[in-house]
């Protein structure tokens, strides 16, 4: 029987990671199904999807959280949870980009407008950017949204406009 893992991974960044983390999954028979990382001042975030054989399972976790003998996990923090077995609800998923002036409590505002809205965040990415003529710092929001089938998808687009008159928003189905 296979068991699906969802880990975090956080620690210092440098070559040859996520090959170190790569081989351990493998060491264990595991699978790498999918990922999202980055690097972040420095610091290398990941989180990893992995199918494993039931039988390996403690293990490659306890070898992940436990790092004895591979100094390339020694300062890495892994935490991990089995995945649910709940049953997915019907949703639509729809693509959204927000851009607008930047200002402290936006990223707040926007996750609040999407989840009264009725929208569940799937993934989200934020930068800053400069404007094209005054250099003024743009922030830029580009994720995910899954909403049930009885939510319009209008209802997050007002949601995030009523925001400020400054936001643009783009929703692709």
């Amino acid at each position: 029987m296979r068991t699906y893992i969802i880990m975090t991974i956080l620690g210092s960044d440098r070559p040859g990671l996520v090959n170190s983390l790569a081989e351990t999954v493998a060491r264990h028979s595991g699978n790498w199904l999918e990922c999202r990382m980055t690097r972040l001042a420095g610091q290398f975030a990941g989180i990893v999807r992995v199918e494993c054989p039931q039988e390996h399972v403690d293990a490659l976790l306890h070898e992940l959280q436990c790092p004895s003998g591979d100094p390339a996990h020694a300062s890495l923090i892994v935490q991990a949870a089995r995945e649910s077995n709940e049953p997915p609800r019907p949703h639509r998923t729809i693509a959204v980009e927000v851009v607008g002036n930047d200002r402290p409590g936006i990223v707040r505002e926007l996750t609040a407008a999407v989840a009264i809205a009725g929208g569940n965040i799937e993934e989200l990415a934020t930068n800053l950017e400069s404007a094209p003529m005054s250099g003024h710092p743009m922030f830029r929001a580009t994720g995910t949204i899954s909403i049930p089938e009885s939510v319009a998808i209008a209802n997050i687009t007002t949601a995030i406009e009523n925001l400020g008159g400054d936001l643009s928003v783009d929703v692709t189905v």
